[in-house]
């Protein structure tokens, strides 16, 4: 059973729910100083994913190439335009009070949530793990961090931000399932550039959050692809043969 999936999704609704509703009780001051904390720690997550890194050539190529890719296909503008439609939808039967902000500063922030609870090293990582051994405790940390997170930016973007956890659902849910197919022909050193790809991913995020660089996170994800794949390709060909020539 999907329990850490369940609970991450739920998370994300209750906590989007909330937020909309209790927006305008928090004054601004705390809503930026408290997102400001949250991507302290995604910063942290990702940095303790990062420092698991077996395999730095792999993984810096994996994350160089992959947003290479990311962006030649336009990656982020077609995530940026599915969580407007979502928005449109969600607008349709909810009010919005995202009035605040521009509509430009909007897009930029649900794309940033978007990427941090559906494409997350965390969550994807994590939704795997569950699906080949049973344990949640991973997704299980997600949740309370995701549940204060998508409260705070509840109160700025509305309840759009609770609907996103139908696309979360679904992308973790795949993950889960196919999470007993894929870890069994990885290695722990495979798994370990994985985490630490998806540790850049955090810390781009958290810059983010903070508004200090709105690096291209959407576009980052096909490195998440590739990292694995391309860390099997280093251990089992470059290193002999680079060893071979010594």
């Amino acid at each position: 059973m999907p329990l850490g999936v369940i609970v991450n999704t739920l998370s994300v609704a209750i906590g989007g729910i909330i937020g909309a509703f209790v927006g305008n009780k928090l004054t601004a001051d705390f809503k930026e100083k408290i997102n400001m904390i949250f991507g302290c720690c995604s910063m942290a997550m990702g940095i303790s994913s990062i420092v698991l890194m077996e395999n730095m050539p792999a993984v810096v190529f994996s994350v160089i190439i992959g947003t290479m890719i990311g962006l030649c296909i336009h990656l982020g503008d077609q995530i940026n335009k599915a969580g407007g439609l979502m928005q449109k939808v969600v607008s349709k039967f909810l009010k919005n009070n995202s009035s605040g902000i521009s509509q430009e500063e909007f897009d930029a922030t649900l794309l940033t949530v978007i990427v941090l609870f559906c494409a997350s090293g965390t969550g994807i990582y994590g939704s795997l793990v569950a699906g080949m051994s049973g344990d949640h405790s991973i997704l299980f940390s997600k949740s309370i961090l995701d549940l204060f997170t998508a409260l705070i930016f509840a109160c700025t973007l509305g309840l759009v931000v609770s609907a996103i956890a139908i696309p979360q659902f679904v992308i973790f849910f795949i993950l889960f399932a196919l999470g007993g197919v894929i870890i069994p022909h990885t290695t722990p050193s495979m798994i370990n550039d994985f985490k630490a790809c998806g540790g850049f991913l955090m810390l781009a995020t958290g810059f983010r959050m903070i508004k200090v660089k709105m690096f291209p996170i959407a576009d980052m994800l096909p490195a998440m692809v590739l990292v694995m794949p391309v860390s099997m390709f280093w251990v089992n060909v470059v290193m002999p043969a680079v060893a071979s020539l010594v």
